[in-house]
């Protein structure tokens, strides 16, 4: 007995200082003492490094082909003419909406699956995509809208769906499997109302439409940037803010309200934010599937930390969406291949596997 005591107090005082190894208390200037997950930060930085480093090899494909260390020169304004043309006016706004789409999906299926609990609640599968191509689908068909009436079309119908699926989905408050269950009725309603659309519409107007309905970068200039930074500067920060009450109700509702965290309101709150990006990213690059599904959850194997991820969600989405629009263009050659097909494969494989591995873990 003698000999196992100290085995046990070992083992005990091993396991305590695990989480030392993994979270450090820095302290600032001012005497502020905060608490850095290592790992975490480690993700996020290394995520942040690969989408920067895709992002300078995607601005050098294409049909007129520049290196890497010529791009950065242009970037801070040292390249000749032909280069900042092609650099800044043709490729970097394409850039900058891949890289501001894979976040804002990023940061939006990680919100909706920490408010669902469920790694199923994505936008892909509750329908607010879909219903974003409704009112874009609306705006083509109908009216022949031009290309700021359908990205507003877009818009408006990702945020009608929202709000019809959170009322739907209400019964004394808003909980998981409801929540994804009304939003898989939902999203099969729209996919055949899209579908009766697209047989409605002439020839041009159906070919417009199924181009919007693949998902795509192409052609994406400063007019959707601008929109985009705006709406990820307003929404992120309000995101973060409330992180740690979205971290809070993941343990229950009971234990929220005893912790007082006002669980409906908080709840309200960011899924209006997780439907706002969801439907702007769709507005600006068309219904790109699979990356909200994704995101999140590479996201939380890689820091294997609990909780919603928001941060690293977020990266995960950007580094995922411009290597994606990068494999295409290698791949397929320059404009051959819309980035929607590329994340649509990938994300079909891995919800194949999510559901394979949710099934033996006895969750489904």
């Amino acid at each position: 007995m003698s000999d196992s005591a100290p085995r046990r107090s070992g083992a005990s005082g091993s396991g305590a200082r695990r989480p030392a190894l993994r979270n450090r208390t820095v302290r600032t200037p001012g005497g502020l003492s905060v608490r850095v997950d290592v790992r975490g930060f480690t993700v996020v930085a290394g995520l942040l490094l690969a989408a920067l480093t895709a992002s300078v090899v995607l601005i050098g494909t294409g049909d007129f082909p520049i290196p890497a260390a010529d791009v950065l020169r242009t970037l801070v304004g040292e390249g000749n003419q032909g280069q900042e043309f092609i650099v800044t006016e043709l490729r970097l706004p394409r850039v900058l909406v891949g890289l501001l789409v894979g976040a804002a999906l990023g940061l939006g299926g990680a919100l909706f699956q920490s408010i669902s609990r469920n790694p199923l609640g994505s936008p892909d599968v509750l329908g607010l995509a879909q219903g974003s191509t409704a009112g874009a689908l609306v705006v083509i068909v109908l009216f022949s809208g031009t290309a700021s009436q359908v990205t507003a079309g877009a818009l408006a119908g990702g945020l009608a769906t929202g709000l019809g699926i959170y009322l739907l989905a209400w019964k004394r408050g808003v909980h998981g499997y409801r929540l994804v269950l009304v939003g898989i009725g939902v999203a099969a309603i729209v996919t055949a109302v899209n579908g009766y659309l697209i047989t409605k519409a002439d020839l041009v107007d159906a070919a417009r439409a199924v181009v919007w309905m693949t998902g795509s970068l192409n052609g994406r200039d400063w007019s959707q940037v601008e929109p985009l930074a705006w709406m990820c500067v307003t929404l992120v920060p309000l995101v973060l803010v409330n992180a740690p009450g979205l971290r809070m109700t993941e343990m229950g509702d009971d234990v929220s309200y005893a912790l007082g965290v006002r669980v409906e309101r908080l709840r309200m709150l960011l899924m209006v934010a997780a439907v706002l990006l969801t439907a702007g990213a769709t507005a600006a690059a068309g219904p790109v599937g699979f990356v909200a599904l994704t995101a999140p959850q590479l996201a939380r194997r890689l820091t294997r930390s609990p909780g919603p991820n928001l941060v690293p969600s977020m990266c995960m989405g950007a580094t995922l969406l411009i290597t994606a629009d990068l494999a295409s263009q290698r791949a397929f050659g320059a404009d051959q291949l819309p980035v929607g097909v590329v994340t649509g494969v990938l994300g079909g494989v891995y919800l194949l596997w999510l559901l394979v591995t949710e099934r033996r873990a006895g969750r489904i």
